[in-house]
């Protein structure tokens, strides 16, 4: 019961969701060493036709991963490594285009 004595006895801490903790932390991280190493990040307007920053693009990448992994569970169910790959391609995708 230790989770219940620091209130986080509700959620279901497992492997998978400490991996995800510290992937986005480490991706957070990653984003302040770039911002560090090239201030500004040059704002661009991609192919949605609004000006985006690194920042906005790893937040609709983030989002899109979400929806797909969502999509993946509702239509093929568990395991989701798919939706990974195509989370990550899509990832790329954001980050190069828009």
């Amino acid at each position: 019961m230790a989770g219940t004595a620091s209130g986080l006895g509700w959620m279901a801490w497992t492997w998978q969701t400490a991996v995800f903790c510290i992937f986005i932390g480490v991706l957070l991280a990653g984003m302040v060493v770039w911002e560090w190493r090239s201030p500004g990040g040059a704002p661009r307007r991609g192919i949605l036709h609004i000006v985006t920053t690194r920042g906005d693009r790893l937040f609709v990448s983030l989002l899109s991963a979400a929806y797909i992994h969502l999509g993946w569970l509702a239509i093929f169910g568990t395991p989701l490594w798919g939706a990974t790959l195509v989370s990550a391609a899509i990832a790329v995708l954001v980050f190069r285009y828009v």
